[in-house]
């Protein structure tokens, strides 16, 4: 169970739960048991978005969920380790990838790109191509191009980098690697909450305008 829930217990009132005490701070000044209603910044609904939730749950520490104009569950960082959360961020990180695919084969040949990258990482596109034609699996060389290979090529080509939200090519590559570590933890099961938090709420927080245009601001 996640640490958030082990110290609150909800209070009742004629069946429903009015509030909550927190067992780190049993007590008011006056020695009372401190029972703290339930704030409107810190209840949700069962139909608030999921990428919402992630943003509200930077400022708080727990999120209470209103069934029935009642509040009956709550919500912590803990519970987006949980697997349709898990799936929901990777399939969100995996369509930023196909967008940024579309922005470089937009504005870019294979020719015209392939100065952004260094030797080693075009040998690695051309061995991964050579073993899915191997396969005949028909795929370009873009399309064997890694997470952090688009960031770079994003990031070093100013007219790509001057259609996202981002300034300077560093704030990209930072973005990018961000982004990369989270896939790479969902993938392997790792500790997202700790590992990336901050690139948890930054793909919550700016997921519309990164779906719409790669990262691109309004």
């Amino acid at each position: 169970m996640d640490a958030h829930q082990l110290v609150v217990i909800g209070v009742r009132d004629h069946g429903h739960v009015v509030g909550y005490v927190d067992r780190e701070h049993l007590q008011d000044a006056d020695g009372q048991v401190a029972i703290h209603p339930f704030e409107e910044e810190q209840v949700i609904q069962t139909s608030t978005p999921l990428a919402e939730v992630v943003t509200r749950l930077q400022e708080q520490p727990r999120l209470f969920v209103s069934v029935f104009g009642f509040v009956g569950g709550i919500v912590t960082r803990t519970d987006l380790q949980k697997p349709p959360v898990r799936m929901w961020l990777f399939g969100m990180i995996t369509l930023i990838e196909m967008r940024m695919n579309d922005l470089i084969k937009d504005g870019l040949s294979d020719d015209e790109w392939k100065p952004y990258l260094s030797e080693s990482r075009l040998a690695k596109a051309e061995e991964l191509r050579a073993e899915r034609t191997r396969r005949k699996l028909p795929v370009t060389l873009l399309d064997c191009l890694q997470f952090s290979d688009k960031c770079q090529i994003i990031a070093r080509h100013e007219p790509l980098r001057n259609q996202t939200r981002f300034e300077s090519r560093r704030q990209v590559q930072d973005a990018g690697k961000r982004l990369e570590r989270l896939r790479n933890d969902l993938a392997h099961s790792q500790d997202i909450i700790v590992n990336d938090w901050d690139a948890v709420v930054e793909l919550s927080r700016n997921l519309e305008t990164m779906l719409q245009n790669t990262f691109q601001s309004d």
